[in-house]
């Protein structure tokens, strides 16, 4: 048996019975994570660059049309990612580029952050956030609990969560922002296991590293940076100390 043959057998034994495992798996695997840590830094390093810019940070900020046009252009960027998996027409170059540029546009957006929040914060909530998604991301790779029953359940959380913050916009109430941001943290942890296991199930099921394939791992990478974005700010919120 060689190397190859070997990869294989212990991948099938860590997917489960009823997982065919190609050969492909583990370097769309590494692509998932490889795109995911390439947005986290471009939204980084466009975050920290808006923030010392008062022009910029004052262009975005205090014209609501812009903002809000940027929110929307993310929204509408997310949607087509997601959906080039289904479109053999968009190429994986296009789906990249767009992915970078919601990168850039999302970090943007979290410009706010290095404002508000002391830097040290900062720092020791993204260490924090990194060790927390890690684990979970891991669980959700390696359990044999299948954990697709919870998705529906997810959704529900995280349509409860929009909608409860859209009330406390309203209300300002301190308890309230803390409730809200426990349950995020709460919620996005198991989004995060969750989506690390249907990343591996659909990744595991592609034959081949076709653009079609990296357009579902891309698309993969999308979900967990999400999942890594949305967790750093909640527990943000929650330790971070304001200036």
């Amino acid at each position: 048996m060689d190397l190859k043959d070997l990869e294989k057998q212990v991948f099938q034994q860590e997917l489960g019975n009823g997982f065919a495992v190609s050969e492909a798996f583990p370097a769309l695997m590494r692509k998932v994570y490889v795109w995911m840590t390439m947005a986290l830094a471009i939204s980084g390093v466009t975050a920290y660059g808006v923030a010392n810019s008062p022009n910029l940070l004052n262009l975005i900020y205090s014209n609501q049309i812009l903002f809000y046009g940027i929110i929307i252009a993310e929204l509408v960027l997310v949607w087509k990612i997601s959906s080039s998996v289904w479109k053999p027409n968009r190429s994986l170059t296009t789906t990249t580029m767009m992915f970078i540029i919601f990168s850039m546009l999302n970090g943007a957006t979290l410009a706010y952050i290095f404002v508000l929040f002391a830097p040290e914060a900062i720092v020791k909530t993204f260490f924090v956030t990194a060790g927390t998604f890690g684990a979970t991301a891991l669980y959700g790779y390696t359990t044999k609990k299948d954990l697709v029953s919870f998705g529906s359940f997810f959704m529900m959380g995280l349509i409860g969560l929009i909608i409860a913050g859209v009330v406390n916009m309203f209300l300002q109430s301190s308890m309230m922002d803390l409730i809200i941001s426990i349950a995020g943290v709460v919620l996005f942890i198991g989004l995060t296991a969750w989506d690390s296991q249907q990343i591996k199930r659909q990744l595991a099921m592609m034959p081949d590293l076709s653009e079609g394939s990296q357009k579902v791992a891309l698309s993969g990478a999308l979900s967990l940076y999400l999942d890594f974005i949305n967790l750093f700010i909640y527990l943000l919120r929650i330790f971070g100390r304001e200036r």
